[in-house]
């Protein structure tokens, strides 16, 4: 099955995830003009009123961006909603994506036909977050355009399955479009995704360690510094099992190897989330691959250095 026509054509295989708190205007568009598709959560806008702000510098700078530089466009931006029961701003925040009409929307925890309608009205493509082959057949069944598939050790909620049975679970159903999240954090890991059989990689951790990203100093020094060994997965935090950098806990108080299980059925996405995700730093198990605080176009710029070795050694064997 070809892609949309907006996936099409990208020069870097890979999407932004978006960032809870963290991912901003400034971190989209940076990313968008290097080549690759930005994202925010739609709840990152706070009060609701400045998504619409938010909404309009994206597609002005881009737009402007394109009129300045036609043999170098910038690659289609995404929006993350949450559409689980506890989001209260769901209505407000769509009909603020349907008047920009946002290209592409990324819907997690629950597929909803409502939603995916509504984004295919405006011209939309809608990419549903899964964690099992389960999941990823309802998000169809109910008029997603493809899946992202959210594998072991990818950053804030995420699921356990390996990467090659999931992405092997899927490609037997689905070629649909299929993008791949699991410690994806260097240019050879995007080109591993494609091999599995995913269209796209699905970056996270490393972008919070740019310049852009509003996330703290503290922080972006805890992914630098960081690996596969601090990171922590619980479902304390949010009621939804996520990974987390084992700094934080500690900086909160809190036992990382001793933590409490939380009631799933009192997840939260409004200020108290906010809070937790603030004080305690999600994070993926690639972080190893990020040695520096970089702007996101010079990370991409790497990124897209080590995709083309690992093409060429691949070529050379």
């Amino acid at each position: 099955m070809a892609l949309p026509p907006v996936l099409s054509n990208l020069p870097l295989p890979i999407i932004g995830s978006p960032l809870f708190i963290i991912s901003n205007p400034k971190l989209v568009i940076e990313q968008c003009k290097a080549g690759v598709v930005g994202s925010m959560p739609a709840l990152n806008a706070r009060p609701a009123s400045q998504l619409e702000d938010w909404l309009a510098e994206i597609t002005e700078t881009l737009a402007a961006h394109d009129r300045a530089h036609p043999e170098a466009k910038a690659a289609p931006f995404a929006i993350n909603q949450i559409v689980h029961k506890s989001n209260d701003r769901l209505e407000h925040d769509m009909a603020v994506c349907a008047k920009y009409k946002v290209p592409i929307v990324i819907t997690s925890l629950g597929a909803r036909t409502d939603v995916n309608e509504a984004v295919h009205a405006w011209g939309g493509v809608v990419l549903h977050d899964i964690i099992n082959n389960t999941f990823a057949r309802k998000a169809i069944e109910k008029g997603a355009d493809g899946l992202i598939a959210v594998a072991a050790g990818a950053g804030g909620h995420a699921g356990v399955k390996s990467p090659f049975a999931l992405i092997q679970e899927i490609r037997d159903w689905f070629d649909g479009p299929v993008a791949l999240s699991g410690a994806i954090a260097n240019g050879g890991a995007v080109l591993a995704a494609q091999a599995m059989g995913a269209d796209f990689a699905y970056i996270g951790s490393a972008f919070i360690a740019t310049e852009e990203a509003r996330a703290t100093p503290e922080y972006k020094q805890a992914i630098v510094d960081g690996g596969s060994d601090d990171i922590v997965y619980s479902n304390l935090f949010t009621g939804v099992h996520g990974n987390y950098l084992r700094r934080s806990i500690v900086n909160a108080g809190l036992d990382p190897d001793n933590l409490p299980v939380s009631d799933p059925s009192k997840m939260s996405f409004g200020d108290g989330a906010k809070k937790a995700w603030k004080d305690i730093w999600g994070s993926g198990q690639g972080i190893g691959a990020v040695r520096e605080v970089l702007p996101a176009r010079e990370l991409v710029a790497r990124l897209k250095r080590e995709y083309e070795a690992a093409r060429a050694r691949l070529l050379l064997a």
